[in-house]
């Protein structure tokens, strides 16, 4: 306290002292003085009001305090009193225990009492139960079944309560009632019966469904109540829950899927069609009753059965359960189309589970898929494998027949615009399209793999078919009477690689959504090519067969006194032609450039081989006459056959080789040479060694001339236009051929 009073003497000097820091605040010390004592009035004020506030809380407390006190004393007494009484009226309690076993024997005497007209009609009712039973009439039975049951039960449960270890009598009970079970069973068996012919029963009788379904409704009414008593009393009847709903629906699952399984009437060995026969009865089974369940069936289930949900799903999950077996079944090729072509594609569409009856009382869109990926998959790789093996049978027996074809004394069939052609594009794309059809009524993806699947087993069959001409050529080169019609197949087999790479691009137009060349198709392209050219090459060669002779006979001195054989060569050349223009384009046009190209190659050639040297001017002006005449021949012929812009070239680089025998005076003859280089550039020197040694005329000074000017000024060839001499070769005069040369001349001296 002193303490206290100590710290409050310190604060309020320091206070003072705040105050009084200058002179002319003592003038306002009187002032200060009633502003603190208004303070202190103020804080003693409101320290007495708190005090008191105090106080009154306190006073209150103790007086609840001391009322409480008095209330546990006067119940302490209270229950001293009841402890009294109870004590008391023990021996009161033990003596009424005759009275609690009286009154529950009178309630189970009562019991029997109400039920007793039941208990002695029991044989009667179970009679007339079984009655109605046979005669339909199910609801009526069900009631009578409903009175014996309850009999029962209330006599079972009255004895549960009296004695529950009293079995004997509980056998009693049961034994007295034991056929209301058998009752029970029957009127079950019915009920089933009814519930698995309910899309029959519904168009023809819906209110047998319907009391179907109300008897199976009171049986869940009166299971739930006998659940009920067993939590509260420990006691339930015999047979009890009896579960009927559950029972229901597992009748209606296995009625759906006894009526799917039913659908197969007939195997594979019975008829192919098997497999497409069975889904459509599938089909128009389910379809045709989920109508009925939408329109009928419905009406006669409570609606939070959900009825409709509830049967699509049975039809859904049977399905999908026939469907797998049939899955893991050694299905073939076509059947396995099938199958995926129906579970992806028709199950969901409008002709089944998508018809528009259906899709307002239903989602497709979530239904399970029918089949797992994995099955897919499994299918989809089975059907590739076999379709790869199948496609590889039908090319190669299409090619055998196509290969017969060729042997045929009579000409190809020619198309609309009298082209030769064989069936062999129609036969492999006629498989190749039914194939795709049939992929593209799976899925694109599938389709795809599909088609290239088919490009690929096409690349193989063309380089077999490439083989397969060669061989044809072959073999005619042996005999070349045999086969007749060998040139006319020629031609139909350069023009089915027309019709395949055409058939090929509207393939892919039609069947792939890419438009971007492939790997197969890069390919493709390329060996048919390779079989056309190779085929127009071919029927070159057995054109100069035939002129080998008469090509032969160029620039001799048969020739030069007067030889056919130029005239033999245009016409067998031209008659050739009528056959080959047969050809489709460009082949056509690429074979007539290159009969060009070779006949005037040959007759340079037989320029270059020195068949015959000119003697004198007139003779070298009678040969380069002879070969204008003959290079206008060829012209003119080349022209009718539409040989191309490159036949003057060719035609006249013979013009050109006969100005240069044609010259008279050699001192020219530097200029000539130079011309002719200059036009054709690809000529080489011995190419022009020969053609000087042909003239007869010039000095080994001259050709040495020449030879070496032409060397020095070179002219480089550029490649623009096709080369004529590049591919001539000049035979060289070895050892022997100079000794035979020269034994001739001498013996040719001598005589």
């Amino acid at each position: 306290m002193e303490e206290t009073s100590r710290e409050a003497v310190a604060t309020a000097v320091q206070r003072v002292a705040g105050m009084l820091q200058r002179s002319d605040q003592l003038d306002k010390v009187e002032q200060y003085r009633r502003r603190e004592a208004r303070k202190k009035a103020s804080v003693e004020a409101r320290l007495k009001a708190a005090i008191q506030s105090q106080l009154d809380g306190v006073r209150t407390g103790l007086t609840q305090l001391h009322s409480a006190l008095l209330d546990v004393k006067d119940i302490q007494s209270s229950l001293a009193d009841v402890s009294k009484d109870w004590r008391q009226s023990i021996n009161t309690i033990e003596n009424l225990k005759d009275v609690k076993d009286a009154v529950v024997q009178h309630s189970q005497l009562a019991s029997a009492v109400e039920n007793l007209k039941n208990i002695f009609s029991v044989p009667e009712i179970v009679e007339d139960t079984q009655q109605l039973i046979e005669q339909g009439e199910l609801l009526q039975a069900h009631r009578k079944l409903m009175e014996l049951e309850c009999s029962r039960d209330d006599l079972m449960y009255e004895q549960y309560r009296m004695d529950s270890k009293n079995t004997s009598d509980m056998n009693l009970i049961f034994n007295y009632f034991e056929d209301v079970q058998a009752l029970s069973d029957e009127l079950a068996k019915q009920l089933w019966m009814v519930l698995q012919r309910s899309m029959v029963t519904v168009r023809r009788d819906p209110t047998m469904l319907v009391s179907v379904v109300r008897i199976i409704e009171r049986e869940e009414k009166i299971d739930r109540r006998m659940v009920d008593r067993k939590k509260q009393t420990g006691f339930i009847p015999p047979g009890r829950p009896k579960r009927w709903k559950d029972k229901m629906f597992e009748v209606l699952e296995g009625t759906v899927s006894t009526r799917i399984e039913g659908t197969q009437a007939v195997t594979r060995e019975a008829d192919k069609m098997w497999l497409v026969r069975l889904l459509e009865i599938t089909r128009k089974y389910v379809l045709d009753d989920l109508i009925v369940v939408k329109n009928l069936m419905v009406q006669c289930f409570p609606p939070h059965y959900n009825t409709f949900n509830r049967f699509f799903g049975l039809y859904h999950n049977a399905v999908s359960c026939r469907v797998k077996e049939l899955a893991f079944e050694d299905l073939e090729a076509n059947e396995i189309v099938s199958m995926l072509t129906w579970v992806l594609n028709t199950y969901k569409s409008e002709e089944m589970m998508g018809h528009p009856e259906l899709l307002s009382e239903c989602d497709i869109n979530q239904l399970e898929p029918l089949l797992p990926q994995e099955v897919v998959d499994d299918l989809l790789s089975k059907y590739v494998q076999t379709f790869t093996s199948n496609i590889t049978g039908w090319l190669r027996k299409a090619l055998e027949t196509d290969k017969k074809d060729w042997q045929k004394e009579t000409e190809p069939e020619a198309d609309q615009d009298g082209y030769y052609q064989t069936t062999l594009p129609a036969i492999v794309f006629q498989m190749f399209e039914q194939n795709l059809q049939v992929a593209a009524q799976i899925d694109g993806d599938f389709k795809e793999q599909v088609l290239k699947l088919c490009l690929k087993q096409m690349n193989t069959f063309l380089i077999r078919y490439r083989e397969e001409a060669v061989v044809y050529k072959e073999e005619h080169l042996r005999d070349r009477q045999l086969p007749q019609c060998y040139v006319q197949y020629m031609i139909a087999i350069i023009n089915n690689c027309q019709t395949f790479n055409e058939s090929i691009k509207s393939l892919k137009k039609k069947y792939s959504q890419s438009s971007e060349p492939t790997v197969s198709d890069t390919a493709i392209g390329r060996t048919l090519n390779e079989v056309a050219k190779e085929g127009c090459q071919f029927l070159l060669d057995e054109v100069f067969l035939d002129l080998e002779n008469h090509l032969n006979e160029l620039l001799t001195r048969k020739w030069l006194a007067g030889s056919h054989a130029v005239d033999t060569i245009c016409v067998t050349v031209e008659d050739y032609f009528n056959d080959f223009n047969k050809i489709k384009k460009p082949f056509n046009q690429e074979m007539t450039s290159e009969a060009l190209r070779r006949v005037v190659v040959e007759y340079i050639k037989a320029v270059m081989q020195k068949r015959i040297t000119f003697k004198n001017a007139d003779e070298r002006r009678e040969g380069a006459d002879r070969m204008i005449k003959e290079a206008d021949q060829f012209k003119f012929l080349f022209r009718k056959l539409a040989a191309g812009e490159d036949t003057d070239r060719l035609c006249g680089a013979i013009t050109a080789t006969a100005e240069v025998f044609k010259l008279t005076d050699p001192a020219l003859l530097f200029l000539e040479v130079t011309t002719l280089v200059s036009k054709y550039p690809d000529i080489r020197e011995e190419h022009i060694q020969a053609l000087l040694a042909v003239r007869g005329d010039a000095s080994r000074e001259m050709r040495q001339m020449i030879i070496g000017t032409l060397s020095e000024n070179k002219v480089s060839y550029a490649g623009v236009t096709q080369p004529i001499f590049k591919d001539i070769t000049v035979p060289t005069i070895t050892m022997t051929t100079m000794t035979t040369m020269t034994s001739m001349a001498t013996a040719k001296l001598l005589k």
